[in-house]
């Protein structure tokens, strides 16, 4: 008999070979195991509330589309995603503990920061405002300065700093009409002209029977500014705790869009879903539209304009120091104590 066997017959009769055999069979079976792209398993993934500033629309399709498409998973995260709207304060469900991060105007994000809400901002989705006036051509307005000493309905609340801030730059002294969700006053004519979101009101005014050419239209935001709308927020003790998570959260979101971006089709069909599941009184073409007017507002039309996911620290300032000039707030946080970490690499 060889050598060779005799001493694995040796090693047999003593044990040693029934003794290694388990570790060999493992450790064979974890190479030969398929591996999965699919992310962590479902037992390991972290849970985490998302509660949005409205009911299920395309304003939100990213995150819609990342949860549905199993993107928030690969990034870690069971997410559950909570309508907002006039009933849900968004951080009173993160001071409760009801979720851990909150869609957020900028502007209303400082405002909580000033009367001592510890916020953290860890992603910009919408980097330049849809926000804009309507007016009635033959009323007689034509152009910005035609709103003085008219009746134009302006919303309350987070909405109200950026038109102040625009009647201001213009020279503009209209007769402000406090305006609410609707935009019945505005076609029943009794205001010349409105408050409006490019991506929403103004489809819905379009939608109402008015044609295009029977409206001015003049739209808040500039490349001098900006005014940067829905970002990501979350409690600083919840960043602080888990900055990881925070960084998930960001780069999943971020891809949702993306993905948006890319395949509006499943994009829209995803919304409609949860529209549906929602009851939101709505239709598929406004939901068509608002899709495609806030993409340019998420991904910028060229280059250099900013970078999607991340807050424009210049962008930052001018919509901070406007909020304090006009009294809304006594003071705003350096930008390194506003955002996170991640996003201070940037003009």
């Amino acid at each position: 008999m060889p050598e060779t066997e005799i001493s694995m017959l040796r090693a047999f009769r003593s044990g040693r070979i029934m003794r290694i055999l388990p570790v060999v069979l493992c450790g064979m079976a974890m190479l030969s195991a398929p591996r999965s792209e699919a992310g962590p398993p479902a037992d390991v993934l972290k849970p985490v509330t998302l509660i949005l500033q409205w009911a299920p629309q395309s304003q939100f399709a990213g995150y819609y589309v990342a949860l549905d498409k199993g993107i928030y998973a690969k990034h870690g995260l069971d997410l559950t995603i909570l309508r907002g709207g006039p009933d849900r304060e968004q951080v009173d469900y993160l001071l409760r503990g009801r979720a851990q991060y909150a869609t957020r105007w900028l502007t209303t994000a400082l405002e909580d920061m000033d009367r001592g809400v510890p916020l953290k901002h860890v992603a910009q989705v919408i980097n330049r405002s849809n926000l804009a006036i309507v007016g009635w051509k033959d009323r007689g307005i034509e152009s910005a300065q035609d709103l003085s000493g008219r009746r134009v309905g302006v919303w309350e609340g987070q909405f109200r700093p950026p038109f102040i801030a625009f009647f201001k730059a213009h020279g503009i002294q209209p007769q402000v009409v406090p305006q609410n969700y609707s935009i019945n006053l505005f076609l029943r004519r009794g205001v010349e002209a409105c408050s409006a979101m490019i991506y929403n009101e103004y489809h819905m005014i379009y939608q109402a029977g008015v044609d295009e050419d029977e409206l001015a239209l003049f739209t808040l935001a500039s490349d001098d500014m900006p005014l940067p709308e829905d970002g990501i927020y979350c409690l600083r003790e919840t960043h602080e705790r888990d900055p990881a998570v925070s960084r998930a959260m960001a780069d999943a979101s971020m891809e949702g869009w993306r993905y948006a971006a890319e395949h509006p089709v499943e994009a829209l069909a995803i919304v409609m879903k949860y529209v549906r599941e929602a009851h939101v009184p709505t239709n598929r073409a406004h939901m068509k539209w608002m899709l495609e007017k806030i993409l340019p507002s998420i991904f910028p039309p060229r280059e250099g304009l900013w970078e999607p996911g991340r807050l424009c620290r210049k962008a930052y300032r001018k919509t901070a120091d406007m909020m304090v000039e006009q009294g809304l707030i006594r003071r705003a946080p350096a930008f390194e104590e506003f955002t996170a970490q991640e996003c201070l690499n940037v003009p």
